[in-house]
């Protein structure tokens, strides 16, 4: 619902200079707006009914420190972090946080900290994990639901180099693991039907972030700490811009001009729209589909799916994962493998007969008792990838003060707090360029080196 009062007050402390209602015509023009809200208390940002927030006007005679284009999870917490710093940031998105053609739309994203031997990642995971615990605390109660501590299983087998290297790293970063054998995965999961599995890696510490609703708090963050956000859809930066060092502002579809001192491009599977002539070849759309089961009634049989008694899980031989049955949506199974090139504009987002026969005859093997459970939910998504896996994250070669940030590439989900850190210390001067990370190292052919 849409509350609308008069004697408007605000988060950050500024005065209506009027004290009128900003529903009247011309209100616009000094920057208020009313707030949706969710109930009494928002579950997204937490604000009580009542309260509007005030939102700079953005006129074309104002120049911003930073202007970010894309509101997931990169550009969201980047938001965050320059804002922080006291950086006057806008942060545009065509569709708005968490929409459903976003790589961090969905309902939900696994939080793990193991990555075979790749240290980097396992250590932005951990530093992430207590950023999303951090930022959820400030949102109050309801909001720290938004990450549920299931816990992450791996399923290894014989000769399982990849979790055999996971192990080791986890106990090199001192991460929260317990390695079980075949026997103590039987009786602690006997959903799960093991087949060739001979081991297993749990860490009870790890979970799930409920990925949209969680997007949502964080730019709500943003605004509340004075971030200008805008649902605004961009025009590429024009070609013959190249002829200078710098680029100086954006134009939106709308008619509007964005002018700022840098940019940032943390617009997913959208950078290859944007820049195709750099990468059209170097990131990778693909098609991901999800599938959620409904689980049985409560009792006995329904909680053995739920995030009482079963963890998150993943299987890496077989490139599938499997999430409980949180907030009562099903059972979230997947296949990880990369679909087929897929258009986040004009993709079909309904779930293919294939896909869901894929999964029905992994169930079958895995799951069994869910083998024949009806499907409540569908979803398909996009991984953008680039071609080992590793995050892109550089200065455009063309513009001093532009920077390219993407390639989440199907695990970026969870390290969203740990790049938009790494980025703001970019263009602050505090960091440098992670060789593994620049526009360098891409390549057009993929290999995929990380999962």
């Amino acid at each position: 619902m849409l509350v609308v009062v008069t004697g408007w007050r605000n988060p950050l402390g500024v005065e209506n200079p009027t004290s009128i209602d900003p529903r009247v015509a011309g209100a616009a023009t000094l920057g208020w707006r009313s707030q949706p809200l969710c109930g009494w208390t928002c579950e997204i940002c937490g604000h009580a009914k009542g309260h509007a927030i005030y939102f700079p006007a953005v006129t074309t005679n104002k120049t911003f420190d930073v202007a970010i284009v894309g509101a997931g999870v990169f550009g969201a917490w980047t938001a965050c972090q320059l804002n922080r710093a006291g950086a006057d940031v806008v942060l545009l998105d065509a569709f708005g946080a968490g929409n459903s053609r976003a790589s961090s739309g969905g309902e939900s994203r696994m939080i793990r900290m193991g990555y075979g031997a790749d240290e980097i990642y396992t250590r932005m995971a951990q530093r992430s994990l207590d950023m999303w615990k951090e930022r959820f605390a400030q949102h109050g109660p309801t909001a720290a639901s938004l990450f549920q501590p299931t816990g992450v299983l791996w399923l290894a087998r014989d000769n399982d180099p990849y979790c055999e290297a996971t192990l080791e790293l986890l106990r090199r970063c001192n991460v929260a693991h317990q390695r079980l054998e075949r026997a103590e995965l039987t009786s602690r999961y006997p959903q799960l039907k093991l087949g060739p599995v001979t081991w297993g890696i749990l860490e009870p510490e790890s979970g799930v972030l409920l990925a949209r609703r969680a997007v949502q708090a964080v730019v709500a963050h943003a605004e509340a700490g004075g971030v200008t956000y805008l649902e605004e859809a961009i025009r590429a930066p024009a070609v013959d811009a190249h002829d200078r060092d710098n680029l100086n502002s954006l134009h939106t579809i709308s008619g509007k001009e964005i002018f700022a001192k840098q940019f940032i491009f943390a617009c997913g599977p959208w950078l290859p729209k944007i820049f195709p002539a750099l990468l059209g070849q170097l990131i990778h759309i693909t098609r991901q589909e999800v599938f959620f089961f409904g689980v049985p009634p409560t009792g006995a049989a329904g909680k053995a799916f739920g995030p009482e008694s079963m963890p998150a899980w993943i299987d890496f031989n077989d490139l599938v994962y499997g999430v409980p049955n949180l907030d009562q949506r099903g059972y979230k199974l997947a296949i990880d493998a990369h679909g087929p090139q897929f258009d986040p504009d004009n993709g079909d987002r309904l779930a293919s007969a294939e896909g869901l026969a894929a999964l029905r005859h992994y169930l079958a093997r895995r799951v069994p008792s869910l083998a024949n459970a009806p499907v409540t939910e569908t979803r398909v998504c996009q991984y953008e990838n680039t071609s080992n896996g590793d995050f892109l994250i550089d200065r455009h070669p063309g513009w001093d003060n532009v920077w390219l940030v993407g390639g989440g590439s199907g695990h970026g989900f969870k390290h969203g707090p740990a790049v938009g850190e790494h980025v703001a210390a970019l263009l602050l001067g505090k960091a440098e360029v992670e060789p593994r990370f620049a526009l360098a190292t891409k390549e057009q052919v993929q290999e995929r080196k990380v999962f």
